[in-house]
């Protein structure tokens, strides 16, 4: 290009010329950032570094038209590049930070007695929220936070692994909600997931994908992280965007809550350092604390240092009532709810032996807690450490929901015995588990008496929407650019769903009415910035009505008011009988919550015009929402069939070493009959090694050579392991090894009639080599519900954990060739007779209640 062409690139005409050359949505004003302020010379529309905004009504923006001018040649021709799209001027940073399970009572910002630095930090730099509310579980919380959409609406009524084939529950965020990260990464944001991914559907999480519903392909452009309700922090189911990672191998004090901090500070100073203008937005995750509870010993020991729950927890939440009024998070007038006696016991009934228990298990939950919030604070730390943290808004919500009671009344070493209906007594836990506690040999969850006192004031904890022990949330906001009140409290009512328009009005991007040609359905959340400004402090909240649901237990937040079900199930009873109509056969209680902070007077026989009214209003809002039909099931809807690649196959053939096919894309063997078949080539010198394995630790089953001979193992939740093994090692050449697995029950059919009677029955294994049988045993009871969540099925050797320490460590590759393996899946099909005798006990069970 000659000088003159140059010139003619940044003239007036020119300038003129970009400005009615068809860029639609573009807005020619540049924008400008801290790092590029208006005073600064901006480059000239058409040259490489120009920048632009867009209204945002449309994404992706459309291609502009070129402005420059093609003759024949190029010397007489005019170049012209299109404006990179920046955000509005000015527009901060957002570091979105959510823990898992934890309650209002549990950080010491709320109250709390386990030290919270981090979320101290924020609240003190900013203001704190003592009216947040959540959906009462994690993918649901997730759904909203992301979308500013409610959980039905968008997909996720219950978690991934529990979806069913309606609207509001088949785990499918639809293509007309797009998310936060994809309406700022359009906009011009850099943006990036760490943590959890919990929504995922749990059928499309295999590497052959589709990817489009994973953190990459909604909009978040790195992801750092595992897909799932919950991990093994030790050895977790990680992956970089979607490729699966083993950043623990050969590390065994590697843990996965300092992991991902480490990846976020790297990522966010590499931003940093390609582009020190473009601004991040950053959702941060962590793992923490659901279970399994997995911190360092270091923070074991720190929290047991401070003896914080040696006096229980009736006492302990005494304290944390206490605290909270001191704070000033709690009104002065508030009521502590009773502690519910005929539930759950009181510190002093529990034995010596039960109360060494429980303090070792809540022990390790408060050290996780801490240990998390220390690294979220390490990302914090390293904003500022950018200088970036004056611009950066921080929204730090202490939990997904309550606190979590799914470890039952004694806690548990294995969470997945909890969702196959084991309670693991607390002998067990003393003589086999105490002193591994929240190490990777546990999987581990404590006391629901614990979680009870960590909801306090409330009543209730993790998974009953109705109570606010499961869905207030302590929320910590900062942005001192923005926010000059700092140390100030905010009592508007508010929810996750209003997050996302939060984030758009601080950064002033439109909600988009269009993505990828798919018209958007509006946000369903309402901003609560306004709170941000002084002069607001006790201003009426715009967030006026509310719905909760799952499981079927139901309220209705409408003008301070809350009109709620009355609880029917504990959170862990899963497996009972599930209420057939919970519209209608239900107790409903009332609160005023302007008047009554704690939700501990009901008003429901003083004002039942008013429940009248927020009945139907709560009718409205189901129908609205996609809420309906109300579904009071747990159980049943972990093992209900789904549209994974599996689905209606009954043989799968393997030709080829494969791992990491995720749970809810391989297949299903429990409650069925099945064949597998493996046709192997031994060495000379022998072989050994994994064939097949699905699961790990703490459920699972393997087929594998060890010293030669073939062994089947069931993992029975690491309670026991039933095993067929056979007599020699095999000589070298090609064998047959076989095993058949024949169920007495007649499935999960049964579940279609509230029944579970087909789950978990008797079955016989045989162990075959070259058509010979060489083990035959019948095990009393077999898994009945889930193997480990976060474990996968290994084609040829084995990843993660294995299923029986004691014979091999993973990866344990097989060391002969595996030629083929063959899995014949047989599943029961109910009789007309089976469905007309569970049909005349379904209609016994609805007469006797």
């Amino acid at each position: 290009m000659n000088l003159a062409a140059l010139s003619r690139l940044a003239s007036p005409p020119f300038y003129a010329l970009m400005l009615c050359s068809g860029l639609g949505i573009f807005s020619p004003v540049l924008a400008q950032s801290p790092e590029n302020p208006a005073s600064q010379s901006a480059p000239p529309i058409g040259s490489p570094a120009a920048t632009t905004t867009i209204d945002g009504k449309q994404l992706p923006a459309p291609d502009p038209a070129f402005g420059g001018v093609i003759k024949n040649i190029a010397s007489e021709s005019k170049p012209w590049w299109a404006p990179r799209i920046v955000p509005p001027a000015g527009a901060p940073n957002v570091l979105l930070i959510m823990t898992d399970d934890s309650g209002y009572g549990v950080p010491s910002t709320f109250g709390g007695v386990i030290p919270t630095p981090a979320l101290d930090r924020v609240a003190k730099n900013g203001l704190r929220f003592t009216q947040m509310h959540s959906t009462a579980l994690c993918s649901p919380t997730r759904a909203a936070i992301i979308t500013g959409r409610n959980h039905h609406s968008a997909g996720f009524g219950v978690v991934s692994e529990q979806s069913t084939g309606f609207p509001g529950y088949n785990s499918i965020i639809a293509q007309d909600k797009a998310t936060i990260g994809r309406i700022l990464r359009d906009n011009g944001y850099a943006t990036s997931w760490f943590g959890k991914n919990h929504n995922t559907p749990a059928f499309e999480a295999s590497e052959i994908g589709p990817f489009h519903r994973w953190p990459v392909g909604m909009g978040f452009e790195y992801f750092y992280g595992f897909v799932g309700g919950d991990t093994n922090q030790w050895q977790p189911n990680l992956f970089r965007n979607t490729t699966q990672i083993y950043p623990y191998r050969d590390q065994p004090e590697w843990n996965l809550t300092t992991g991902m901090a480490d990846d976020a500070i790297a990522h966010l100073n590499h931003l940093n350092q390609i582009d020190p203008s473009k601004p991040f937005f950053c959702y941060y995750v962590p793992g923490g604390t659901h279970a399994p509870h997995h911190p360092t010993k270091e923070w074991v020991q720190k929290i047991r240092d401070l003896h914080l729950f040696d006096q229980g927890w009736n006492k302990l939440r005494e304290t944390i009532f206490a605290n909270q009024k001191k704070l000033g998070v709690i009104p002065p007038d508030t009521q502590l709810t009773p502690w519910p006696s005929e539930l759950l016991k009181n510190w002093d009934d529990c034995t010596p032996e039960e109360k060494k228990l429980f303090i070792r298990q809540v022990e390790i939950f408060a050290a996780y807690v801490a240990y998390t919030d220390h690294e979220i604070g390490r990302v914090i730390q390293a904003v500022e450490d950018l200088g970036k943290l004056d611009n950066t808004l921080i929204i730090y919500i202490n939990g997904d929901n309550g606190t979590s009671a799914e470890g039952g009344l004694h806690g548990t070493p294995n969470e997945v015995a909890f969702f196959n209906g084991v309670d693991v007594p607390t002998n067990i836990q003393l003589e086999r588990y105490y002193e591994d506690w929240g190490t990777d040999k546990t999987y581990n969850h404590m006391s629901a008496h614990w979680a009870w006192a960590f909801d306090t004031p409330f009543s209730w904890f993790k998974q009953i929407s109705s109570h606010l022990g499961g869905v207030r949330q302590g929320m910590a906001v900062s942005w001192p650019a923005r926010i000059k009140d700092r140390g100030g409290i905010r009592n508007q009512f508010h929810h996750v769903i209003d997050v996302v328009p939060t984030i758009l009005e601080a950064t002033r991007i439109n909600a988009p009415q269009v993505v990828d040609g798919i018209k958007q359905s509006p946000i369903e959340g309402t901003s609560f910035a306004y709170t941000f400004d002084e002069k607001n402090a006790k201003a009426p909240s715009t967030h006026t009505t509310q719905y909760f649901e799952m499981f079927g237990d139901h309220a209705l937040y409408h003008d301070g008011w809350l009109l709620s079900t009355k609880v029917k199930r504990a959170p862990w009873d899963a497996f009972g009988v599930p209420n057939p109509d919970p519209l209608n056969n239900v107790t409903w209680e009332l609160y005023h919550l302007d008047q009554d902070y704690s939700q501990s007077k009901d008003l429901a026989a003083q004002y039942p015009d008013k429940v009248a009214q927020l009945k139907q209003k709560f009718l409205e809002e189901a129908k609205k929402y996609q809420v309906l039909p109300l579904d009071a099931s747990v159980a049943p809807r972990i093992v209900a069939p789904r549209p994974n690649i599996t689905a209606g196959r009954t043989e799968f053939v393997y030709t080829f070493p494969q791992v990491g096919i995720p749970q809810g894309d391989s297949p299903f063997l429990l409650n069925s009959s099945f064949n597998i078949t493996a046709e192997i080539e031994v060495p000379d010198g022998g072989a050994e090694g994994m064939l097949l394995t699905s699961g790990g630790r703490f459920a699972g089953y393997g087929f594998y050579l060890l010293k030669g001979k073939p062994v089947w193992i069931w993992n029975m939740l690491d309670l026991e392991r039933v095993r067929w093994e056979g007599t020699e090692p095999l000589a070298p050449g090609k064998h047959t090894v076989e095993f058949d697995f024949q169920y007495e029950g007649k499935g999960v059919g049964t579940l279609l009639f509230n029944n579970y009677s087909g789950l978990g029955q008797p079955a016989t294994g045989i162990l075959k080599v070259d058509g010979k049988v060489v083990a035959t045993k019948k095990m009393p009871r077999t898994l009945p519900m889930i193997l480990q969540w976060d474990e996968s099925f290994d084609i040829g050797s084995d990843t993660l954990t294995g299923v029986n320490d004691a014979d091999y460590q993973p990866p344990f590759p097989f060391t002969g060739k595996l030629k083929k393996l063959t899995l014949k899946v047989n599943r029961p099909e109910l009789s007309e007779a089976d469905i007309k005798k569970l049909e005349a006990a379904g209609r016994n069970n609805r007469v006797s209640e």
